[in-house]
């Protein structure tokens, strides 16, 4: 009995690129720089010097992208910056887009 080896096609696996989400912060008048530029720096990674940079953009411009995502960590940024948020009295918002 011979032994039968099976033809192999290779497969061309395409990549999939994951949606990607901006996050947005929304200017108010009652949040204080000194929370936005903490809450960039802890939960954004972002230095100091940028932080405070999107600050005052985000209060000149009415908001500011503060990172892009794929779509669940996006959504759970937003989440946390609602909760921090909340828990330090401020009406702090974030909102994400489709990039």
């Amino acid at each position: 009995m011979g032994l039968q080896i099976e033809e192999h096609q290779e497969v061309e696996l395409e990549a999939i690129t994951p949606r990607l989400y901006k996050v947005i912060l929304l200017n108010d008048d009652v949040t204080t720089f000194e929370f936005v530029i903490e809450l960039l720096q802890d939960l954004f990674q972002k230095s100091f010097e940028e932080a405070v940079r999107l600050t005052f953009q985000i209060d000149r411009e009415g908001s500011g992208v503060v990172g892009i995502y794929p779509k669940e960590i996006a959504e759970a940024k937003v989440e946390a910056v609602h909760q921090r948020a909340q828990m330090a009295g401020f009406p702090l918002r974030a909102v994400m887009e489709e990039e």
